[in-house]
């Protein structure tokens, strides 16, 4: 296969969907950490051909994303949602580039690493040129469990999530924008993104219901948590919740080990683990917030308590940016595990 040549140190770079809400972050996000890109193509559909992004000091002029976009390319960072993914993996894998793909095409066939840097950053050379960027709330809660898991094996992890706008997309934060001035202007609110109104509303809604009644945003973090983490043992029980946030998700975790973890311990590991910050001193109230936290990357865990319902349990709250940690960095992080 041609995606088994060796990744030069200055790799040409693709954003596919760089139109996008998370395409621009990740084309900040390469800007931001530095990726010695030889060269960047921002990608995106006929109708945004043309259109100029901002680049670091300058610009980037729009291509039309074809099949021959990738002749040249090492690195294909795709956002352009999964049909999208489906039709372009042969190009990308024939001009010998690799496929960091943010949709949820790819995340479960058995030649396709799931990755999170912190977590399984090993699994990334595993790949047939393609690398499965994992669903955003799923990517937060394995980077809070991995310290955790490494003191004691996870029986069991209950989550309830609080999902941003941002997850639904540009259009969908907008819609967020809209209604809430609607709303406060007295006017008919315009529903047309999400399910139902998502100005000062909570939706128990994300993705499509399955037949057991659950959504598949719900099951992907049960399948993708199992895939990331190696071990298909450990129970996950999700319930998916669209908030009137715009970017951070915060997630409400209970977790039970096999054997003893104190809170004390629990803490300590997340201290030492990368990309985590501990934030939790209720004394002086406080703990992450959604609201505050927007274009940061670390993922922020806090309001870590014994759960005494249980025998070995921890509560705990964890708050990230789905469209930093949740999506565009996270992709940039698997390309710079590629670099040589």
């Amino acid at each position: 296969m041609s995606w088994l040549k060796s990744m030069p140190a200055n790799p040409v770079v693709a954003v596919a969907g760089a139109t996008g809400a998370v395409g621009r972050e990740m084309l900040l996000t390469l800007g931001q950490r530095g990726f010695p890109a030889a060269q960047i193509k921002a990608l995106a559909s006929a109708r945004s051909a043309g259109r100029k992004l901002p680049f670091l000091e300058g610009e980037l002029v729009v291509e039309e994303m074809t099949p021959e976009s990738f002749s040249g390319v090492d690195i294909a960072l795709f956002s352009a949602g999964a049909s999208i993914s489906k039709q372009f993996r042969e190009a990308v894998i024939s001009a010998g580039a690799v496929m960091i793909d943010n949709s949820s095409a790819f995340r479960m066939d058995a030649d396709v690493p799931l990755i999170v840097s912190e977590v399984n950053a090993h699994e990334a050379v595993n790949h047939s040129g393609v690398i499965a960027n994992p669903n955003c709330s799923t990517i937060q809660m394995v980077v809070a469990l991995k310290p955790l898991y490494d003191l004691a094996p996870i029986r069991r992890v209950v989550v309830s999530t609080y999902q941003a706008a941002s997850g639904a997309g540009a259009a969908a934060m907008d819609e967020l924008y809209n209604q809430t001035r609607q709303f406060l202007d007295g006017e008919p609110l315009t529903v047309d993104k999400f399910a139902h109104q998502i100005a000062f509303n909570c939706i128990p809604h994300i993705d499509v219901f399955l037949d057991d009644d659950s959504t598949k945003e719900e099951w992907k973090m049960v399948v993708e948590t199992q895939k990331i983490m190696a071990d298909d043992s450990i129970a996950v029980s999700a319930t998916c919740v669209r908030v009137p946030v715009l970017r951070c998700h915060a997630e409400s975790i209970n977790v039970e080990f096999a054997s003893p973890v104190s809170v004390a311990e629990a803490k300590e590991a997340w201290l030492a683990a990368a990309g985590v910050i501990l934030m939790d001193d209720p004394e002086n109230k406080l703990y992450p917030m959604p609201g505050l936290l927007s274009g940061t990357d670390d993922t922020y865990i806090g309001r870590v308590r014994k759960d005494h319902s249980v025998e070995n349990g921890l509560n705990f709250w964890v708050v990230a940016d789905q469209l930093r940690k949740g999506a565009a960095l996270n992709a940039v992080q698997i390309a710079e595990l590629l670099l040589p």
